[in-house]
């Protein structure tokens, strides 16, 4: 895989999975093509596969003096999350950016929908078009789960355990995990398998997948985060918003209505449990609300 090649699809996997701004993705693109440059200036013929630590440290040292602690922290991150994909992907087993720091700065909390911004978004829904019965069972089970996009298109129908009340993904690094789904959930895909699935001609390999396109293909990232965002403009919401913020709603509002952390964790299939920390911070700004909403001398 050439460097373009690479930083076209990490493009496509930041704003479809991650769910991230075309400024975000601009500014990601930005910092990446720093790295070829340098690379091509001092004959540096590494491919994305091959890249190693020595060669992305004297980059990052080489460029950072001239960068504030801002511009410094994006640069590291950009490169981290860059090969975190590659590793995610299969293409590599390892990440340059290990044992390179970043410098200290305030975490940003991501975008979240209220129950009542989910509820809006999956009536907007219309269940008349063929798809509408898979968009409703497709949106319900992201929030129900906290599922990754990516772990909701290869979602397969042997993993639907509704008697116990769990589905098993396949999450990141190829680890396997058990979550439990609601009641609502599973009636909106017992309906979506009713009067759709059932009735459909899989392609030969994807008979054991649960959503298909018209075509009995699984979905694609893009054909989701599509989905959710004309669903979005449908009822003139002004959040940015992807799957993803699905996954961060679902964790905030476990929080905010008690659960454990470690719970919300494993669920999340975080390997860190600093990761799922971050939903703390969410909920303390809920706390603030609900000091101003309703204490006396607020």
């Amino acid at each position: 895989m050439t460097w373009e090649d690479a930083l076209t699809e990490f493009k496509f996997y930041l704003k479809v999975e991650s769910g991230l701004t075309e400024n975000s993705v601009v500014n990601y693109e930005f910092d990446l093509k720093k790295l070829m440059a340098y690379l091509k200036e001092f004959n540096i013929e590494a491919p994305p596969k091959q890249i190693n630590h020595e060669d992305v440290k004297s980059f990052v040292y080489s460029v950072s003096k001239a960068l504030n602690a801002r511009s410094q922290a994006r640069l590291i991150s950009a490169l981290r999350r860059f090969f975190d994909y590659l590793i995610y992907e299969g293409i590599r087993k390892d990440n340059p950016m290990e044992l390179i720091e970043a410098p200290k700065l305030g975490q940003k909390l991501p975008e979240v929908l209220s129950i009542k911004e989910i509820d809006q978004l999956i009536g907007a829904i219309d269940l008349s078009h063929p798809q509408g019965e898979r968009n409703r069972a497709m949106l319900e089970t992201l929030y129900a789960c906290g599922l990754r996009v990516s772990e909701l298109i290869n979602l397969q129908l042997s993993n639907l355990f509704f008697e116990e009340g769990f589905i098993k993904v396949h999450g990141k690094g190829r680890k396997d995990r058990f979550i439990p789904i609601n009641r609502r959930a599973i009636k909106y895909i017992n309906l979506y398998l009713e009067h759709y699935r059932n009735h459909q001609a899989p392609q030969p390999k994807e008979t054991d997948i649960l959503f298909l396109n018209r075509r009995g293909k699984r979905l694609t990232r893009a054909m989701v985060f599509t989905v959710i965002k004309n669903l979005a403009a449908a009822i003139h919401l002004k959040k940015n918003i992807s799957p993803h913020t699905f996954r961060h709603s679902f964790a905030t509002h476990l929080l905010e209505n008690g659960a454990d952390l470690r719970a919300i964790q494993q669920m999340l299939g975080h390997e860190s449990i600093i990761t799922t920390e971050i939903y703390t911070h969410l909920d303390k700004s809920h706390l603030r609300q609900v000091i101003d909403n309703y204490h006396p001398l607020a």
